[in-house]
């Protein structure tokens, strides 16, 4: 059994593992890939790649794998939302870390697979990756903050081999904007999904806060994802298929 926190990325980052053996190199590389991306994806850091290419010091055939990957990523979820979603705004400089977060943990989830772990819980500030069951027929217990009180939950849910994410305006305040008008997302006070990845569901979450109230629909009629969303009149929409803990 294995338990680190760190605070990376402008976040606290922990890990709760609960495989027997020698999981210490691969732990430490995990949070070493943290510290890596958020020096490498930060738009707050100067000498980052993605400062540096959107200062236009770095031509398109000189960037990472991994800078590609997250911009494809970034222009797949403008297009599915229709525009709402934008890594890039007017008079605003290349921000992808609406992507990055949730790319970066479940790269990391995959770290942690492939070395042999199969049971932990990763969570990168409320977004949660899991995996396998902490006790026999038990899964991860994943609690969900209310919008309006910081010491409470709306919700809490069980997770078992999946991942969610939620976008609240609690943390930021109106720091998501909606890319279709570029002025701060109205109508939710938050979204959270559940999919398969963490990629999915916070990509998704960012997406169907940023579209307001019609994004309710649309986060529900993405396959393979579960939805709670509360909106700015407190009423509370949610998937049938989503598992709430007893």
């Amino acid at each position: 059994m294995t338990t680190r926190v760190e605070q990376v990325m402008g976040l606290p980052i922990s890990l709760d593992l609960r495989d027997e053996g020698d999981f210490a190199e691969v732990v430490d590389d995990v949070f070493a890939w943290f510290r890596d991306v958020d020096a490498r994806f930060s738009p707050f850091k100067d000498d980052s790649e993605v400062s540096r290419y959107d200062r236009g010091e770095l031509a398109p055939e000189e960037l990472s794998d991994d800078l590609i990957e997250v911009l494809e990523l970034c222009a797949y979820y403008e297009q599915l939302s229709g525009g709402a979603f934008r890594a890039r705004l007017p008079g605003r400089g290349l921000d992808p870390c609406a992507v990055v977060k949730g790319w970066a943990v479940q790269r990391a989830a995959d770290m942690l697979k492939a070395e042999g772990a199969t049971t932990f819980c990763l969570n990168a500030g409320g977004d949660v990756v899991t995996a396998g069951e902490p006790e026999p027929g038990r899964p991860w217990r994943v609690g969900v903050r209310h919008p309006e009180q910081p010491l409470a939950v709306c919700a809490v849910l069980e997770s078992r081999n999946g991942a969610i994410a939620t976008s609240a305006a609690y943390e930021r305040g109106s720091h998501i904007l909606d890319g279709r008008s570029g002025t701060p997302a109205t109508g939710l006070m938050s979204v959270t999904v559940v999919a398969g990845d963490l990629v999915t569901a916070d990509a998704l979450a960012t997406a169907a806060f940023a579209m307001g109230p019609e994004g309710i629909t649309w986060a529900a009629d993405r396959p393979g994802c579960e939805i709670l969303i509360v909106d700015d009149r407190r009423r509370v929409h949610r998937t049938a298929g989503l598992a709430l803990a007893s």
